[in-house]
């Protein structure tokens, strides 16, 4: 693929701040989604009333990503993000805690238990080398993992496209959405090429602003597609205060102090237990993930950098990540798709969008603005998104030969398990191996099975010379 700005490029400021834009606007549905979720998990399934703020995990990951990109030397243009696999074990830690402030403090003690994990596989990597991982990860097990990891997303895009109470005009917001940013990447010239999603999904926002003035005017509730309930709670008591345009993000730790005296050895194993083999599932992800951007940019991260130094840079910023948001971070497929998409790879970009992340979780308008984008439009975008993330994997398989039965085995094992969306869940579903990482583990164990098959050319040579004999 050929980039406008590579790894090492640095955009004029004026553009860099455009770019950064556009980075954020591609992972901040899915960042602030997760605290939402678990807080929904834990007042649905057990009556407790936490609100973890999605300020403070925009502020997590913009941190968490800092440390990453200082970990790896500024060599891998991604960002990090609120991980999604690490739902359960947040619910699983809060539920399990005696007292409030020992549920903030599980989040902390889980992101360490993660991280750890990452920290030890990049010392037993920086030792092994990387030579073993290629040869059990061939792009053969990897590239339909990585189509898989799109494919996983879409329905969440498609949910997130129909959602709303007239589904009619949320679709037709999104797909304007959609085509105004594949219009701009496509056709556009100058910056419009750029910056495709801002385009897109500024051209989605007014459509749907229109609809909700005349929806509001006429008292139309399904005209009403955006609602203004972020920008209603910055009034305190219907007035304008400080907290009206800057506020402090309601920081995990600031909780998690008075949990200390709480702890009991059965509570840290109940912690260890949901987050430890979680960080092992996320660990493939982590390979796909990179493997996927060192084909976008061509250069391979896992030898340049090192994926031992990938590894310590997400393990280290999930921790950071989690100390002040309560999410454990992961890279995100979604910024490398914005790369992908606006061939945009400039490390840079990803250092100004971390800094943005964490400067707009004071800004209480711009959380209101972001809070408010409605889903429909956000749906369009990530249509565009998750699409990239799958094709992106469909690449890596350009030169595997699939008319071989072993490597078609192998591809359709792991694109039917991740697709059909196989899960083992352990402990009550306290820890659940994801889709993606039962297809990627199966299709390793394929692949390790029939690598001593051979190619279909040299059986078919085979074949000729006994019929010759």
């Amino acid at each position: 693929m050929k980039l406008i700005y590579n790894v090492n490029d640095k955009p004029k400021f004026s553009k860099l701040i455009v770019f950064a834009i556009q980075q954020l606007l591609a992972i901040m549905v899915a960042t602030i989604t997760v605290p939402i979720a678990v807080s929904s998990n834990l007042l649905k399934d057990f009556g407790i009333v936490v609100t973890l703020s999605p300020a403070a995990a925009l502020f997590g990951a913009g941190a968490g990503t800092l440390i990453y990109i200082l970990f790896t030397k500024g060599r891998s243009p991604v960002f990090l993000g609120s991980s999604f696999a690490f739902i359960a074990p947040m619910t699983a830690a809060f539920a399990g805690a005696s007292t409030m402030a020992l549920g903030y403090l599980g989040f902390l003690m889980g992101a360490i238990f993660a991280g750890l994990v990452y920290v030890i596989i990049s010392i037993v990597i920086k030792f092994a080398g990387v030579n073993w991982l290629n040869k059990l990860m061939p792009a053969v097990v990897v590239g339909p993992t990585v189509a898989i990891i799109g494919l996983s997303l879409a329905g969440s895009a498609i949910s997130n496209l129909t959602s709303g109470s007239n589904v009619y005009l949320c679709i037709l917001c999104g797909l304007v959405t959609l085509i105004v940013t594949i219009l701009c990447s496509t056709f556009g010239k100058g910056m419009p090429k750029l910056i495709p999603f801002i385009c897109g999904i500024g051209a989605g926002y007014v459509l749907a602003l229109i609809f909700t003035i005349i929806g509001n005017a006429a008292g139309v509730e399904a005209l009403q597609i955006i609602s203004f309930a972020p920008f209603q709670a910055l009034l305190k008591d219907g007035h304008v205060a400080f907290t009206t345009f800057l506020s402090l993000p309601d920081f995990t730790f600031l909780h998690a102090f008075g949990g200390f005296s709480d702890i009991t050895g059965g509570y840290i194993l109940t912690v260890f237990a949901a987050y430890v083999p979680v960080a092992f599932v996320v660990f493939a992800e982590h390979i796909a993930d990179h493997k996927n951007i060192s084909s976008i940019i061509e250069k391979d991260l896992l030898d340049d950098p090192g994926l031992d130094k990938t590894l310590l840079g997400d393990g280290v910023g999930s921790m950071v990540g989690a100390f002040f948001g309560g999410c454990p971070n992961t890279t995100y497929g979604e910024s490398i798709a914005c790369v992908a998409i606006t061939r945009n790879a400039s490390v840079m970009t990803i250092v100004a969008t971390a800094i943005l992340s964490m400067a707009v979780s004071f800004i209480s308008p711009l959380v209101a603005l972001i809070e408010s984008v409605p889903s429909c439009v956000m749906g369009g975008v990530c249509i565009a998104l998750y699409g990239f993330i799958s094709v992106s994997g469909l690449k890596m398989l350009k030169n595997v030969d699939l008319g071989a039965n072993k490597n078609l085995f192998v591809v359709s094992t792991i694109l039917v398990c991740g697709i059909g969306g196989l899960t083992i869940s352990f402990a009550n579903g306290a820890v659940t191996i994801s889709a993606i990482a039962c297809a990627l583990i199966l299709g390793i164990i394929v692949n390790l099975i029939l690598s001593k098959a051979k190619d279909t050319e040299d059986e078919e040579n085979e074949e000729n010379a006994k019929i010759e004999k």
